[in-house]
């Protein structure tokens, strides 16, 4: 089982290409991210490395120049960590390796690290460590400078197995252990989702860093950990909730990441499941973020991978608080960009003709809570008059309890 890990913040360097599927503005981007997914992990950015394109190399992701370039940087200024933006082949992490002499990792491993450093619970725990071994199995070449034979000696003269080969073994027999435990773990979670009982469900769905654990807390009056840093939440909660007269359940979920890996999509199943079986996703988005529409787009990309995107949802764009935007002069004539946009404009975009309900908020200064909590109020109780059709004396007082609990 994996240990977690205090680390001591290391030296690191980032890199990223520049290809014809991704300019400049959106390596940038990206790369902000990663040097924020570094500092979560332990290290901090000393310096920013990228290169132009047509495609990736196929030996060592970048050209040899470039790779000359940041070896001679990582030597002379003793960086212990070169982080890739972007998946590696075992191939071309083999390469450069050799090539810079340093530790090479890429944003799958990086985020895999993370989510080590993470997991509180043994569920959570099995589950990336699931995720790790099925990313190092094909990358073991790495580990290994010395793949001399085992020794033979009579009636052992056949061709043996190589010491890579005994512990590529030894990872599978690990993954199928792993796998036959979660299998067991998601029976049991399962059942607890059967034991729940016809009660509402609702889940908190978004980008990593949205503020879903800090709404939580301040909606279910609970204290689930919540942190300035990408994965503060790995492991599901939930809740009971009551709004007005009416109880329902909360799940505070996993936050979704751009460019997540494969193997944590199938290793976090039953975490998803969460989300699956909820009545009622509502869909967290950091508007103060300038890439929150991208945010949006990959939230909803995993939703249609998990088929949850049908479901009644609430969009809530969270931390209003920190929205901030440049004001054009009257006689600058130049065109507008995003970042001109004030949020009463945002407002009257798309937003207003999204078919699901929207609501702008604060949850540290709980600007517009009354507003979200009717929302919600509102279509939790869609969902509740259609499950038990006879019960709707429940829903007629909800303002005079609002109006108590603001008194």
């Amino acid at each position: 089982m994996l240990e977690k890990k205090e680390h001591n913040y290391e030296k690191a360097v980032l890199v990223g290409v520049i290809t014809q599927n991704q300019d400049e503005e959106k390596l940038t981007e990206y790369l902000d991210e990663l040097e924020f997914l570094a500092f979560t992990a332990g290290a901090t950015v000393q310096k920013r490395f990228t290169q132009k394109l047509t495609q990736p190399d196929s030996k060592t992701f970048i050209g040899s120049g470039k790779a000359i370039e940041i070896k001679e940087y990582v030597k002379e200024n003793e960086i212990g960590t070169v982080i890739f933006d972007d998946e590696l082949s075992p191939s071309q992490l083999k390469n450069l390796e050799r090539e810079m002499e340093v530790k090479i990792l890429d944003r799958t491993n990086l985020i895999l690290d993370i989510f080590a450093q993470r997991a509180q619970t043994s569920y959570a725990r099995t589950q990336v460590e699931l995720a790790q071994y099925q990313y190092l199995l094909p990358r073991l070449t790495r580990m290994w400078t010395h793949l001399e034979r085992q020794k033979g000696g009579i009636g052992m003269r056949g061709p043996g197995e190589t010491e890579i080969e005994t512990d590529r073994r030894i990872i599978r027999d690990r993954i199928t252990l792993l796998k036959e435990k979660l299998k067991t773990i998601d029976k049991q979670m399962a059942t607890q989702r059967n034991n729940r009982g016809k009660v509402v469900r609702a889940a908190l769905v978004g980008y990593t860093n949205v503020g879903k654990s800090t709404l939580m807390n301040s909606i279910s009056k609970s204290e689930v950990f919540a942190e300035n840093k990408l994965f503060a939440t790995l492991d599901t909660t939930v809740r009971k909730v009551v709004i007005g007269n009416l109880p329902f359940l909360l799940t505070d979920t996993v936050g979704f990441i751009r460019k997540l890996p494969t193997q944590l999509v199938e290793s976090f199943k039953s975490t998803l499941d969460e989300v699956r079986e909820a009545d009622l996703l509502i869909h967290v988005v950091d508007i103060s973020h300038e890439s929150f529409e991208d945010h949006i787009e990959s939230v909803n990309h995993i939703l249609m991978e998990i088929n949850a995107h049908q479901k009644p949802m609430i969009m809530v764009f969270n931390k209003i608080d920190g929205f901030s935007y440049e004001k054009k002069d009257e006689d600058d004539l130049t065109p507008s960009t995003r970042k001109n946009v004030s949020l009463e404009e945002w407002k009257k975009t798309w937003m207003a003709k999204s078919k699901y309900p929207t609501v702008f908020i604060s949850a540290l200064t709980k600007e517009n809570f009354p507003e979200m909590k009717k929302m919600i109020y509102d279509e939790v109780m869609k969902i509740h008059i259609s499950r038990f059709p006879y019960n709707d004396f429940l829903f007629e007082y909800f303002d005079n309890d609002e109006e108590e609990s603001n008194n």
